[in-house]
């Protein structure tokens, strides 16, 4: 995929579907971006984390700062999914959050299916 240079704050405006994930990162918007990505009902951006090993609460702060717009949280963890009781999972359910941990193509489904019926989803997705 070739995607323009982008950084942290790299950002679309809106909710939209993942038209399509592999290669190294997502189709959306009639954009393509290679790379991770949170998908929330504000926008969609570019997500630093790169391996599911790094997934902390911190490295989610863009979720957790939209969370009154957000019911359930999907987070794609690559080919493989983490147990759901991983600490970060843990951490934010003690904070409330419902949070799903599974591999980036069935989080990256899911989050479309939710996202079609006009559900209050957010994903973080590792790229593929």
């Amino acid at each position: 995929m070739n995607a323009p240079e982008h950084n942290q704050t790299a950002f679309v405006p809106g909710g939209h579907a993942i038209d399509s994930y592999g290669n190294g990162g997502f189709r959306f918007a009639g954009m393509s971006h290679v790379g991770s990505v949170i998908a929330m009902p504000t926008g969609i951006q570019s997500w630093q984390v790169k391996i599911a090993s790094r997934i902390d609460v911190n490295s989610l702060t863009p979720v957790l700062a939209e969370m009154e717009r957000i019911d359930i949280l999907l987070v794609g963890t690559g080919e493989k999914a983490l147990p759901q009781n991983a600490p970060f999972a843990q951490a934010l359910r003690s904070m409330g959050i419902h949070v799903d941990v599974m591999d980036t193509p069935a989080a990256a489904r899911t989050y479309n299916v939710l996202f079609e019926e006009g559900r209050r989803v957010a994903a973080a997705l590792l790229a593929v």
